[in-house]
């Protein structure tokens, strides 16, 4: 037992891997959600709130993209940029 405890606390802190597979797996099956989810919306009329949630998931893939990407650095100082000149 104090060696399953001993190898648990000294196991490093890295999520590269659960990264990947969160990109390779997660990712694709909300797409899939989501435009099953705008087309049913879609076909009672609603054509406003569906583009509401397109709205809504483009700026959370690219906020999910940032994150992913390590650019998050690169990003802001061009923001910044584009306010301060």
């Amino acid at each position: 037992m104090h060696t399953i405890v001993s190898t648990l606390v000294a196991a490093p802190g890295d999520t590269t891997n659960l990264q990947e597979w969160i990109k390779s797996n997660i990712i694709p099956l909300l797409l899939l959600l989501i435009a099953v989810m705008l087309f049913v919306v879609a076909q009672r009329g609603d054509n406003a709130k569906a583009m509401r949630v397109v709205g809504g998931v483009v700026i959370a893939l690219a906020v999910l993209g940032l994150a992913t990407s390590g650019q998050a650095g690169e990003v802001g100082t061009w923001l910044a940029s584009l306010v301060t000149g």
